[in-house]
């Protein structure tokens, strides 16, 4: 039986892979979302978000990629390591992301795939009328070449919108990389930076994952004390407090507990602390 049956849960409440089913949107993941959604309904052209490790920015483009994938008016499409040698091997993987025929030609250019690129995207974006969205996630890492290789994938628009929906999800390091690069800020129509979340919303999302998770007792698996001790150590960064509580769940069953105290807290806070190699029932005082 897994660890978390014990509690009349169906599935692992505090796992740190990015479900969106998972995603609690705080004040600040909520704005974000909803004026992501603006802005690509618009058809404006390029929105980034930025945030430290940790802040749910990866879990938020899967709740968007989750949601733009349910209407049929939106060509989506992610691209999850945006690491590339060169414009050719990018232009070569954008092609094959957009499900095109690239030119077939051994001497092709990346100026002919440029252009097949763009005739596609004004097919699909003009002539059917559909609305491409391109969602790059960790874009800190995409090199300076694809970065002008976007702007340049920018410039085509109508009268009235953009072609392309472009939108880069990355740590704060790439805020002063697009900053220096010409005319490439001035293109972003909409720009968020993620912070963590306040303790108040630190234990609103803690019981939204239990109750995700199919919990239903009226009583809370945490106490008042414990989720105050879990925002001190994590400072509300998402990625930090659901590992804490993975393994407060885990401690639950360890030391045959009902209820995640901050005693039990406090025994995983100082364990992480302690010099890897020693056995924390058996060594911790000789520490």
């Amino acid at each position: 039986m897994s660890y978390y049956e014990t509690f009349g849960l169906q599935k692992e409440p505090f796992s740190t892979s990015p479900d969106p089913a998972f995603l609690f949107l705080s004040r600040q993941h909520k704005a974000a979302l909803c004026r992501l959604q603006i802005a690509i309904s618009l058809k404006r052209g390029m929105s980034v978000i930025l945030g430290d490790v940790g802040t749910g920015k990866t879990t938020l483009s899967r709740k968007l990629a989750q949601l733009l994938r349910d209407d049929d008016s939106i060509l989506f499409h992610m691209i999850l390591n945006p690491f590339f040698k060169s414009e050719k091997q990018f232009l070569h993987h954008l092609a094959k992301l957009f499900h095109m025929d690239p030119p077939s030609r051994k001497d092709v250019t990346g100026l002919d795939m440029m252009e097949a690129i763009e005739k596609y995207l004004f097919r699909r974006g003009v002539e059917e009328n559909k609305t491409v969205v391109l969602l790059i996630d960790e874009a800190q890492i995409l090199p300076d070449f694809v970065l002008e290789t976007l702007r340049i994938l920018l410039n085509y628009e109508t009268n009235e919108f953009k072609i392309l929906q472009l939108v880069l999800v990355g740590q704060l390091e790439l805020l002063p990389r697009i900053n220096k690069l010409h005319n490439f800020w001035d293109r972003i129509a909409f720009k968020y930076v993620l912070n963590p979340m306040e303790e108040e919303e630190l234990a609103a999302a803690i019981q939204f994952r239990l109750t995700q998770a199919g919990y239903s007792d009226i009583n809370g698996l945490f106490t008042n004390e414990a989720i105050e001790l879990i925002y001190a150590h994590t400072q509300g960064y998402p990625r930090k407090f659901t590992a804490l509580c993975h393994n407060a769940l885990e401690s639950l069953v360890m030391y045959d507990k009902s209820v995640v105290d901050a005693e039990i807290i406090q025994r995983i806070i100082d364990n992480d602390l302690l010099p890897i190699g020693v056995d924390t029932e058996k060594d911790i005082d000789a520490v």
